[in-house]
């Protein structure tokens, strides 16, 4: 049933209205797939774009926003190209913004293959940051996300704040791994502790260049994390979907080698009537392309469903993203724009 509310400015997505359930029940939404740059058609417009779209991911959990700062550009996650169109549709209505959109990438992720770690020693000569930071990557079950952890022997050692401040940038720097897609399903354990306390010169204020600051840790973490992860190593993931396929029985012989050139596997079908069901798994990358490619197949009557179903190992060349920061992974490059030095 369809009910239509208003007056709710703060909703969003995924929210319970009415009376709450006894149950502990969880509404789950499968992850999107896809996504693509989006720019305005007018440059003039490109503050606007920004606002307008954080305000779209503040109402709607499910689109996510990724801003490349070295190029400048903003990723608008994506479910199908069919959205595309509703976005750029509200953006003219509600914001009079009209944009474009760039050809659709798929979004890949990364999972450690093992155990990894690295440390950074306070006051090493190879250490320009007033912290000491030590951290070790592990494998986790699926679906269990980034957990990060203090080990036993660090606990107490320092102010919390921290601490606070390593897990958050090392759950902002998992969001781009060894080949640029979000690292998930690990656990950070931080292993080494230590800072320098708060002093000042004498008769002075406070010196930060004698004490430790949170932004000692958040500059440091990023380095630490991805050196743990090289050693550990990753594996690229690709999303699939499950689909539902209904097609007249005459176009079967036609159906069955598209769907083999798009990496499609049927895994069961079934003869009813005058038609042919079939279910099996797909590439998300190659959903839009059997949609386009369908209707004419099947004189229009070809009726296709499909959804997000897993992940699993990419096959052949590995996809790679591009970094959108400044890039850990090369301590020289990030060094020269963190402290304009190496």
């Amino acid at each position: 049933q369809i009910g239509k509310l208003w007056g709710l400015g703060d909703i969003q997505i995924g929210d319970a209205i009415g009376i709450a359930r006894t149950t502990s029940e969880r509404h789950h939404f499968a992850p999107p797939t896809l996504e693509s740059v989006i720019a305005p058609r007018r440059p003039a417009d490109k503050g606007a774009l920004h606002v307008a779209l954080a305000q779209f991911a503040e109402q709607d959990p499910l689109i996510n926003l990724r801003l490349d700062d070295t190029r400048h550009e903003i990723f608008v996650s994506l479910y199908g190209e069919v959205q595309k169109e509703v976005i750029q549709a509200t953006l003219v209505n509600d914001f009079n913004i009209d944009v474009e959109f760039r050809e659709t990438t798929t979004i890949c992720i990364e999972r450690p293959i093992g155990a990894g770690a690295a440390v950074e020693i306070l006051r090493e000569e190879t250490n320009p940051f007033l912290a000491t930071v030590g951290l070790r990557i592990d494998p986790a079950p699926i679906d269990t996300g980034v957990e990060f952890r203090l080990a036993a022997e660090v606990l107490g050692t320092m102010p919390l704040a921290f601490f606070k401040a390593v897990g958050e940038t090392a759950h902002e720097t998992l969001r781009q791994g060894i080949c640029g897609w979000q690292v998930t399903d690990c656990k950070v354990t931080m292993t080494h502790s230590g800072y320098a306390p708060r002093q000042s010169h004498a008769h002075q204020g406070f010196s930060k260049s004698m004490s430790s600051t949170g932004e000692d840790f958040r500059n440091l973490t990023p380095l630490v994390l991805m050196s743990a992860l090289q050693q550990a190593g990753t594996t690229v993931y690709e999303p699939m979907h499950r689909f539902h396929l209904e097609i007249p029985a005459d176009t079967f012989g036609a159906t069955v080698p598209l769907l083999a050139r798009l990496r499609a596997v049927p895994q069961t079908q079934e003869m009813r009537g005058s038609s042919y069901m079939l279910e099996g798994e797909i590439p998300a990358a190659r959903v839009h392309e059997l949609q386009q490619l369908l209707p004419e197949l099947t004189r229009g009557e070809g009726v296709l469903e499909s959804a997000f179903d897993r992940y699993q190992p990419v096959d052949g060349t590995i996809p790679t993203r591009p970094q959108t920061d400044h890039n850990p992974l090369d301590r020289k490059e990030y060094l020269l724009h963190v402290v304009r030095r190496v």
